[in-house]
């Protein structure tokens, strides 16, 4: 059984309503007029309950850097979210997840970053459980932590600025909720 291939180097774009119009190179899509396209948002759960947060290379296009959630990223056309939560994780941050689920299926946003680029996405946001430590790819991460919910909590609400404007957005919206439902498994 061969395994199917999707092109990578395409997002979907997408109506306000999330039907698809056609796609744009990914390469090409972050700019000052960014259409809205088709992403997703995964928080990581280790064993202890710590969440994983990523500081995003110096070298991104949009917000070099900042803070964020574990790992974000763009389903090919054609690819089930799942499925790319999970390559995405192997390309971003070497690891294999597990208990891949939806928290908030409807999250979007836009947020434009002091250069001017703007994030402008339909963005469901996931929860995964990760059995060991990152070992991202340097143009993607810069850094990484793992931190007690409380204390993610605690950070992003005494200092917002700190970190991705999605991250802030999803933790106003679902609080805790990002995290608990794979906590006291």
């Amino acid at each position: 059984m061969s395994v199917p291939q999707y092109d990578t180097s395409l997002v979907q774009l997408v109506s306000e309503q999330g039907d698809p119009l056609g796609t744009a190179p990914r390469a090409t899509v972050h700019t000052a007029t960014t259409p809205l396209h088709l992403a997703f948002s995964c928080h990581l759960i280790d064993g202890e309950g710590r969440v994983l947060l990523t500081r995003r290379s110096l070298s991104k296009a949009a917000w070099p850097g900042v803070w964020t959630n574990s790992f974000c990223g763009h389903p090919a056309p054609g690819e089930p979210l799942e499925e790319a939560v999970r390559r995405r994780a192997r390309e971003e941050l070497g690891l294999e997840i597990d208990d891949v689920r939806t928290v908030l299926s409807d999250f979007r946003y836009r947020a434009v970053d002091s250069s001017g680029v703007v994030e402008h996405e339909i963005c469901p946001v996931f929860v995964a459980r990760a059995t060991r430590d990152p070992e991202p790819a340097p143009e993607e991460v810069d850094s990484w932590a793992w931190a007690t919910p409380d204390r993610v909590d605690q950070a992003v609400t005494a200092t917002p600025f700190v970190f991705s404007p999605w991250l802030v957005l999803q933790h106003a919206e679902l609080g805790r909720g990002l995290w608990q439902a794979l906590e006291h498994e």
